[in-house]
């Protein structure tokens, strides 16, 4: 198996390919993870920044295509939109007012086009947006399939720290697998993927492709996707976004000098890992860029289920605890 560098035409984001090599004789799908920036408070914009990539890599012969977190929307790195503990200031009011105006209703406008693009070009697609529903903001992450259906969606259940004054907490009731033609595709958004209960849920409903859009750029978010294809037997696809200080709004109170245009603001490290902990593309730490892997041996898969049937364990220790519990809590007797 070999890293394959393809040249993109007309100076477009590169793309690697894995080469799987002629013996595999199992159905291949070529995955695609995208690495690029939001247009902030510009959603059509971004729609069209979107369908551009989306294009390029269903060029490439792309089956499935995977956005990062909050690609529409936004994820707005190091804004505190002026909020303190009992003081919002109007500066911080208005851009919260702009963010939640770039966020998309679902089901909604936006919903039924990214739906048209993935039939289109006859892709599964998993997008990260920033939903709306009336005045609370969700993290999500949005799932079509290539025929242009909406399938459903996951929200963020856990935002960490600040993302707690932008975002609402999603529940149990959106943690969906989607038994797709290129396998069975969930997802779990940057942090969560900290979460071993919400891994064990996915990996419980036969999770094969393991998605995990992400803002999380530091040299550490890879071990931690070789970890989780390891434990769950999936492919693990991660895209983050590459953005520059100029690809968002005007800098943050008292941030202006300490940041130029062209500084690197979240440096991406999109990968792709195979269930036996091999990187099959990535990750990337150079631009906006398209990466790209053949996830072509389902065996592999069954190779790793194989080795070791982590739901089983999980559940037998989760029954074990239940006992103990029952013990400890059981009701005092009149004696």
């Amino acid at each position: 198996m070999s890293l394959v560098a393809a040249a993109p035409p007309s100076g477009g984001p590169i793309i690697a390919e894995v080469d799987m090599g002629a013996d595999s004789s199992a159905p291949v799908v070529r995955a695609t993870v995208v690495q690029a920036s939001t247009v902030f408070y510009d959603t059509p914009a971004t729609l069209e920044k979107a369908e551009r990539l989306l294009a390029e890599a269903a060029g490439y012969g792309s089956q499935l295509v995977v956005f990062p977190e909050a690609f529409v929307g936004g994820y707005p790195r190091g804004s505190n939109f002026g909020a303190a503990i009992g003081n919002r200031t109007p500066k911080g009011r208005e851009e919260f007012r702009k963010y939640h105006a770039a966020a998309i209703d679902v089901p909604g406008p936006e919903v039924d086009r990214l739906a048209a693009m993935a039939g289109k070009y006859k892709v599964f697609l998993v997008m990260g947006v920033i939903e709306r529903d009336g005045y609370t903001l969700y993290c999500s992450v949005l799932f079509f399939d290539a025929q242009g259906h909406y399938l459903g969606k996951h929200r963020k259940m856990m935002p960490t720290s600040v993302e707690r004054i932008i975002w609402g907490f999603g529940d149990g009731s959106t943690i969906p697998v989607f038994d797709t033609p290129v396998g069975k595709i969930g997802a779990a958004i940057c942090w969560e993927n900290r979460m071993p209960l919400l891994r064990t849920a996915m990996y419980g409903k036969g999770i094969e492709i393991y998605c995990a859009p992400t803002a999380d750029s530091r040299p550490t978010w890879p071990a931690s996707m070789t970890h989780i294809a390891l434990e769950g037997g999936c492919f693990v696809l991660s895209a983050n976004q590459f953005c520059r200080r100029r690809d968002y709004p005007p800098a943050p109170d008292g941030m202006e000098a300490e940041l130029e245009p062209d500084s690197v603001v979240c440096k991406g490290g999109s990968v792709i890992i195979s269930p036996s902990g091999t990187v099959l593309a990535g990750p990337n730490y150079s631009g906006e860029a398209l990466i790209s892997a053949d996830l072509g041996n389902v065996h592999e898969l069954a190779l790793s289920r194989w080795n070791l049937g982590i739901v089983m364990i999980v559940f037998c220790l989760f029954e074990i605890l239940i006992q103990k519990l029952l013990i400890v809590c059981r009701p005092c007797r009149n004696r």
